[in-house]
């Protein structure tokens, strides 16, 4: 089990959790999981988690039930990468949090996303880097690929951002959720091919390493539960 501090996801998911008049009912609910990697305690790899360093910082907009699910991948980057925060998206509000990172001047906000959902005056770029001395920050819709879509129409103040439109040649490993397509990764795969993009090429792979050792915990801990 973890002795970390919690991070922003953890946060956001102890805060749901809360607030919610009834028990959030995922795929295994019955299934004692560790409070930090949410895997089933027998499968806790907490002892493994890497702290990692690197020249960008992530920011995930994250559908509400997002948290909730131990499935998420958003919350292995959070694991790995202090510099990450998380904000829950609601259409009608705004966390003035989130909008004070997005203003901050230390950083370059870049909401990461296919180019062709801009908007005209929105620019895409295909690169990341330091901008006049500011740190890039990567601002992932953690969700489905159709609440996705909605999010990113829905939010006015990602309207004047630049989008980061990735071409990966990446295939998603993710075998936790159904998804039509091999080349919608997810959360934390998107991140791994963004560090890439930097030139971070050892912390991508460490974080791919470890999201693999996430993915076969949780896939054993199944094996388990259909004995």
């Amino acid at each position: 089990m973890s002795d970390k501090p919690g991070h922003a996801v953890n946060r956001l998911r102890e805060q749901a959790v809360a607030r919610s008049t009834r028990p959030f009912k995922a795929r295994g609910a019955r299934v004692q999981r560790c409070p930090g990697c949410q895997l089933a305690h027998w499968a806790c790899i907490c002892a493994q988690r890497p702290t990692l360093e690197c020249g960008v910082s992530f920011c995930l907009l994250m559908h509400a039930y997002e948290p909730l699910k131990p499935t998420n991948t958003g919350r292995l980057i959070a694991d790995c990468l202090p510099d990450t925060r998380a904000f829950v998206w609601a259409r009608t509000e705004v966390d003035p949090a989130l909008l004070a990172v997005l203003a901050d001047p230390r950083y370059q906000p870049y909401v990461v996303f296919p180019g062709e959902y801009a908007l005209p005056e929105q620019p895409v770029c295909r690169s990341i880097g330091p901008e006049g001395g500011r740190r890039p920050l990567l601002i992932i819709l953690d969700a489905t690929w159709t609440q996705a879509r909605k999010m990113f129409r829905k939010s006015p103040y990602l309207a004047s951002l630049p989008v980061l439109s990735l071409h990966t040649e990446r295939l998603s490993r993710y075998r936790l959720r159904r998804s039509s397509r091999d080349d919608h990764l997810c959360t934390v795969e998107v991140a791994a091919a963004c560090l890439e993009l930097a030139g971070e090429a050892l912390v991508a792979q460490q974080l791919d390493d470890y999201f693999e050792l996430f993915s076969q915990g949780y896939m054993a801990s199944c094996r388990q539960r259909s004995q």
